[in-house]
């Protein structure tokens, strides 16, 4: 008889774990990713009365490839334009509610003696707390509809973002093993960047390319394709020092935006079930019973420090936002609990070695306490709520119910002109600027090699520089002038004298960012006297600044940016 591979054996054992345990709790009206830990528990060899798993590697790499799926399926439930329109109000809370409990958690790990990595890592994962269990929760009280109940789960939606950054941080924390500022800047920059670059190549290319081949995707080969695109963006992201979640979820946030997404997201979901059923019971099968007795006054003080920190810090921060009393009340007390990113900044520390074995246990441990205790701290809100309105003076609290009121007064219609051009402004130079950078970039390292190949110095470098500004020229335009004569920036200019003056200074910035490109091929192609390069800088700006064929070019890009970026509305 042929033996059966150790690994097939597991996943039966997993499977069959798993399908009864969520049985049960679908049964007992309780959040299925407590049933695949429960099911880890009693597959992993800290069980000894049942069968466990053996291949412990084999069940790690599937797990790496259940978040891989997991953070695909939660980018294709993202949306830019979600974020683009849901004001200021949930970012600055997010922001908030994040660095504050950070801190609570940092002091928390400080408090019991634990190394700076696991204290940091500890309030990495305090500061997320549960977009499933939370949205449950919502789904299964009828709160969805309420107007708090759209602040926490934009909230959410940030926080989910600020996560992502928060790996990357991370993971650039545990290679240089010190905190150095310097060294996070590098790491935002370049997460910046690539996120700009990624975003705007991805919507303009990858639309156009499903539209082209929309007669050839049957559900199989558009399953394929988008797991394909996927995959392929987990390998770009690695190579370039990222995260393979994070390269998943950058695709499935730009394959969000295509007209098949919700489809993509219908195909994906059983696969995303599968690989993230094993990635919650590999979660299950780090639960040490032993370790969690030996730690539960650390257990107990983190749950109190989620409670105390989340109603506390979030209503602070929801204040802040410009919220009421009653609304900030009624969102923190929904946030008092960590999920799924708290388990994946877990994994990220266990695979890179740098936090304590003991960290992951308690966190289950802590997770699974805080989501059975959702519900009951959603109800408690509105009476915590009555109680401190009994204790505050009482114009503190007319001052604070005033908050959303104020917050919501009308501005000129020559302000909210100026905003919308910033914002385009904004919007415009950096797209535009991350892309002639990478031109650049991929010109000196691929195309400069090859060149010099085959002409001799000093023409290789000069063709260099002709090839580069030629193919930059159309996106130096988009610095220089897109956006700039509109009907909206012709009315904000002759609105007021301070207004020509704004106007004129991002003029001057945008001819500045331009120059520096310019003056940086030139530099390289042509090593002239400093003033000759200045004029050559100079007249080459003037050329692109008043070419009709690169002002062309340039909005034919633009508005098939546009029509792929607004397809699904």
């Amino acid at each position: 008889m042929s033996q059966l591979e150790p690994l097939i054996a597991d996943l039966a054992l997993i499977l069959m774990c798993a399908g009864v345990m969520t049985l049960l709790f679908k049964q007992l009206k309780q959040p299925v990713v407590l049933g695949y830990i429960v099911a880890g528990f009693l597959a992993s060899p800290n069980m000894p009365y049942m069968p466990s798993v053996t291949d412990g590697h084999g069940v790690h790499v599937w797990s790496e490839i259940g978040v891989i799926f997991l953070l695909f399926a939660l980018g294709l439930e993202f949306s830019f334009k979600k974020i683009m329109k849901m004001g200021a109000a949930p970012i600055i809370a997010a922001c908030a509610i994040i660095l504050g409990m950070m801190y609570v958690g940092a002091c928390t790990g400080e408090l019991f003696g634990w190394k700076e990595m696991d204290c940091i890592y500890l309030g990495g994962m305090l500061a997320m707390s549960s977009t499933t269990i939370i949205f449950k929760a919502f789904d299964d009280m009828g709160l969805r509809k309420e107007r708090f109940a759209g602040l926490v789960l934009s909230v959410l939606i940030i926080e989910d973002i600020l996560a992502i950054v928060l790996m990357v941080m991370l993971s650039t924390l545990a290679v240089s093993k010190e905190f150095e500022g310097s060294e996070m800047m590098n790491s935002i920059i370049k997460l910046g960047f690539f996120l700009v670059l990624w975003f705007s190549v991805g919507i303009y290319v990858i639309p156009l390319f499903l539209r082209k081949a929309k007669h050839l995707m049957t559900n199989e080969t558009l399953l394929i394709t988008a797991l394909a695109m996927c995959f392929g963006m987990v390998v770009f992201a690695s190579s370039v020092g990222f995260s393979a979640a994070f390269g998943a979820f950058v695709m499935g946030s730009i394959l969000a935006e295509t007209l098949e997404a919700e489809k993509i997201e219908r195909l994906v979901a059983p696969v995303k079930d599968l690989f993230g059923a094993i990635f919650f019971v590999s979660v299950g099968m780090m639960v040490d019973m032993n370790l969690i007795v030996e730690y539960i006054v650390p257990i107990l003080c983190i749950i109190a420090a989620i409670m105390l920190g989340q109603t506390i810090l979030s209503t602070c921060g929801f204040l802040i936002a410009g919220q009421s009393l009653k609304t900030s009340m009624k969102c923190s007390f929904s946030l008092t609990q960590i999920g799924e990113f708290a388990f994946i900044l877990a994994t990220l520390g266990t695979s890179l070695h740098v936090t304590s074995d003991y960290l992951y246990p308690i966190v289950v441990a802590v997770s699974v306490f805080t989501t059975f205790t959702t519900p009951y701290m959603i109800r408690l809100a509105e009476p915590a709520y009555n109680v401190v309105s009994r204790i505050l003076p009482e114009r503190w609290i007319t001052r604070l119910e005033q908050n959303e009121a104020n917050n919501t007064e009308e501005t000129s219609e020559i302000k909210k002109l100026w905003k919308k051009c910033l914002k385009q402004y904004i919007f415009t130079v950096l797209i535009n600027s991350v892309l002639c950078a990478t031109i650049m970039s991929l010109m000196f390292y691929y195309g400069v090699p090859l060149i010099t190949g085959m002409f001799s110095e000093p023409w290789d470098r000069i063709i260099a520089g002709l090839v580069t500004l030629a193919v930059s020229a159309p996106f130096l335009w988009g610095i220089l002038r897109s956006g700039a004569e509109t009907e909206d920036a012709n009315k904000v200019w002759y609105s007021s004298s301070a207004a020509r003056f704004k106007m004129s200074a991002l003029g001057f910035l945008r001819i500045f960012i331009a120059a520096v490109f310019v003056g940086y091929i030139v530099d390289y192609a042509f090593p002239w006297s400093s003033w000759l390069g200045a004029i050559g800088v100079v007249v080459i700006l003037i050329i692109i600044f008043s070419s009709s064929n690169l002002a062309k070019q340039n909005e034919e890009m633009a508005n098939t940016f546009k029509e792929n970026f607004s397809m699904k509305e």
